[in-house]
């Protein structure tokens, strides 16, 4: 791509933009990187759309003269979805921000990609409904979709899979689709939303999504508890969702995490040692009964230390303070990035892949605590590293490998929820293989130049 291919099609999107088509350093820097540590780069420009058809007419644009598009939504991406490797344009949705619809009685709401998740939440307060994915970071739902985000309220109430119904989406040539509708099931043809659901804007940018909601419990009751080890807390929850207990969210902490949780979180104050973080939904009547259950299942397992967070400040300040685990664990080493990596893999093989985990840490002499989604099967890695010492990079980067092909020999998958962006093509073939193969044909069909998040997810031309 020539710099003057580049500056005929930002003559053509700045026609068409006007001043939200930006070429400015400090624009272009936000939109170069993500959430976590990955080689940052810059786009040419940044598109700022605020219509489905602006949207349309840009990648028109982009397609007549090959230039790449990278769709952009607020940043929070861990594996460099966002980062525009080979350059080209920054779609930012993020003006894209109005609830278009609330449908109450069928549960459901029409949002653009801009809305965030607490955005919805908070236009849904007065319903007593509720949007119920919870990556931990205020993702907007588009790039929430893209990745096919997750978190912890996934054991009962599913990840973005599940939660959305249908899309509207502009396909690289300019295109609009709108796939599936607002009913519930349909057996009509191929299951295009969920084809978009997790493809990472490498098919096409999406423009409106429809979404499930629940309505919001009678009862919430949060709490934690501590375990000698981490066999234990795990062993807990496998029971626990045996013996069918709804929880409504319960995520695993090992020492380290706690650690950085209580340096980060002083109020916290909780033992250093494996921790489970616990919510419970339903009537009055039937959380009493859920949480009789688990505390009884969590007693054969030597559990101690249960503080139970009725009101609701209390149970938000515990929920923030595992939703900035990340931060947390960073507060191990003042001035360290995190290679971060996760893994999912069959609730039954968790401990075990676990545990061969901590002995890849110790082997790599690196602090890496482990905060997992352990209702199903998935947990996460943050690797602290000294960016410029290129021994540590190295090892942490040999510790993710290693953790990948670990959760892939006890049949799980290299990412439950980070998506795979980068970090994770290449070992895309190792678990899919003739099926990676289709994932390229298919981009190949769809996007036949190339020009959507090239080098990401799957390799084409």
């Amino acid at each position: 791509m020539t710099q003057e291919i580049i500056s005929l099609a930002l003559s053509e999107l700045r026609d068409l933009l006007g001043d939200r088509l930006s070429t400015g350093q400090s624009v272009r820097e936000i939109h170069g990187r993500d959430e976590a540590y990955s080689a940052p780069a810059l786009p040419d420009a940044v598109a700022f759309p605020e219509s489905t058809h602006e949207v349309s007419d840009i990648m028109k644009i982009c397609s007549a003269h090959k230039v790449p598009v990278v769709p952009f939504g607020i940043g929070t991406s861990l594996e460099g979805h966002v980062i525009p490797i080979h350059a080209g344009i920054s779609v930012d949705t993020s003006r894209m921000n109005k609830v278009l619809e609330i449908h109450e009685n069928d549960l459901d709401a029409v949002v653009q990609p801009g809305v965030t998740r607490t955005q919805l939440n908070d236009n849904l307060r007065a319903t007593g409904l509720m949007f119920t994915v919870d990556p931990g970071a205020d993702a907007t739902l588009g790039g929430m979709a893209s990745t096919r985000a997750s978190g912890t309220n996934t054991v009962r109430y599913g990840t973005m899979r599940e939660n959305v119904l249908a899309l509207e989406v502009v396909l690289p040539d300019g295109r609009v689709i709108n796939t599936g509708t607002r009913a519930r099931k349909s057996s009509a043809g191929y299951d295009l939303t969920h084809l978009f659901v997790g493809a990472e804007g490498t098919l096409g940018i999406i423009t409106e999504l429809t979404v499930r909601l629940f309505g919001r419990p009678e009862t919430e009751l949060s709490a934690t508890c501590a375990f000698e080890t981490i066999d234990d807390a795990v062993n807990t929850v496998i029971m626990a969702i045996q013996m069918g207990i709804p929880m409504a969210r319960v995520e695993l902490l090992d020492e380290v995490q706690m650690k950085g949780m209580n340096i980060f979180n002083p109020d916290l104050n909780l033992p250093e040692k494996p921790h489970l973080f616990l919510e419970f939904h339903g009537s009055e009547a039937g959380v009493e009964e859920q949480v009789d259950l688990f505390e009884s299942v969590a007693e054969e397992f030597g559990v101690s230390g249960f503080d139970w967070a009725t009101k609701l400040e209390e149970r938000e300040r515990l929920w923030q303070a595992r939703h900035n685990a990340y931060y947390a664990g960073k507060s191990l080493r003042k001035g360290c990035e995190g290679v971060v990596t996760d893994c999912c893999v069959p609730i039954s093989a968790l401990a075990d892949c676990i545990a061969r985990t901590k002995e890849l840490i110790a082997e790599s002499g690196l602090i890496a605590p482990i905060v997992g989604h352990v209702g199903d099967g998935n947990y996460h890695l943050l690797i602290m590293i000294d960016p410029d010492n290129a021994d540590e990079m190295a090892r942490a980067k040999q510790l993710a490998s290693d953790v990948n092909r670990t959760a892939l020999s006890f049949g799980g998958t290299l990412t439950g929820e980070h998506g795979v962006g980068t970090g994770k093509k290449k070992y895309m073939m190792e678990e899919h293989g003739d099926a990676y193969l289709l994932m390229a044909q298919l981009k190949q069909s769809i996007d036949p130049l190339n020009i959507m998040n090239p080098g990401k997810l799957v390799s084409v031309n």
